[in-house]
């Protein structure tokens, strides 16, 4: 039996399959689009063909935003429930895990055993996740990639006091119009999803060890800026954004069991 989780959500779309040992064998990614079900497939399709498995061999769980419409899963179980569990698996002594997502951003508080003690979403505003970083990298013509190096050689900050996207993209506008330097206006943007995350963190209670998931995770100038307002270190996990999908794989080995 080969064990599988699935994590549909607004953005993107991850699969992780694990072996009776709990050992990850294979992994698919891709993005959601405007038929959840169907990028769902093809993502559990592509992590099937690495593995060189089949859909009889697997016992699957969705979670994410798109969970319950997904044919394929034998049940469904919260990205919350799902994210500790994935992060606990990465980290056994993670006491306080911090999702930013395409869409939405979370924090989770773990207690000693591993279980949520606590959560807290932000999903009702674009502000405090990837799709501001998205708005604001085009605004000011950079790639997404290089915005964290960008932001991290900044000589100064310029404060973006905006917290609606919308107006945040006019405020980085204007500021370029001023003539300020991209570099410092992007540690500006970083500086405001900061703030937004560490509320969010905050109001859970920010206990260390810290891991930090989801696609904005890999960028460095995020994770500076995070240590820094929480005052602890933050831990990235070699794949941040499968978190979710690996602890749905581990759920669903122990409900197969």
């Amino acid at each position: 039996m080969i064990y599988a989780g699935i994590d549909i959500g607004s953005l993107t779309v991850e699969a992780a399959l694990l072996d009776e040992d709990e050992n990850v064998i294979s992994t698919g990614f891709g993005y959601t689009g405007a038929r959840p079900i169907e990028s769902g497939k093809r993502v559990l399709d592509e992590a099937l063909k690495k593995a060189n498995s089949r859909l009889e061999d697997i016992y699957l769980i969705a979670t994410g935003y798109g969970r319950v419409s997904f044919p394929l899963a034998k049940s469904t179980i919260t990205e919350i429930t799902c994210h500790a569990k994935g992060a606990r698996k990465i980290l056994a002594n993670v006491r306080t895990v911090i999702d930013i997502g395409g869409q939405d951003s979370k924090a989770i508080a773990l207690d000693e055993q591993g279980k949520v003690a606590d959560f807290a979403m932000n999903d009702k505003c674009a502000a405090g996740t990837g799709r501001f970083l998205e708005v604001m990298a085009r605004a000011l013509e950079v790639k997404l990639d290089d915005l964290g190096e960008l932001a991290l050689a900044h000589k100064k900050t310029i404060k973006v006091s905006s917290t609606c996207t919308v107006f945040a993209e006019s405020e980085v506008v204007s500021l370029v119009a001023e003539g300020h330097d991209t570099r410092d206006i992007l540690w500006g943007v970083i500086s405001a999803i900061s703030d937004r995350i560490a509320a969010l963190a905050q109001r859970v209670g920010v206990k260390p060890p810290v891991m930090l998931t989801g696609g904005v995770a890999k960028n460095s100038a995020v994770k500076a800026a995070l240590e820094k307002k929480l005052g602890a270190e933050i831990f990235i996990p070699p794949d941040p954004q499968i978190v979710g999908a690996l602890g749905a794989a581990l759920l669903a080995r122990e409900k197969a069991r």
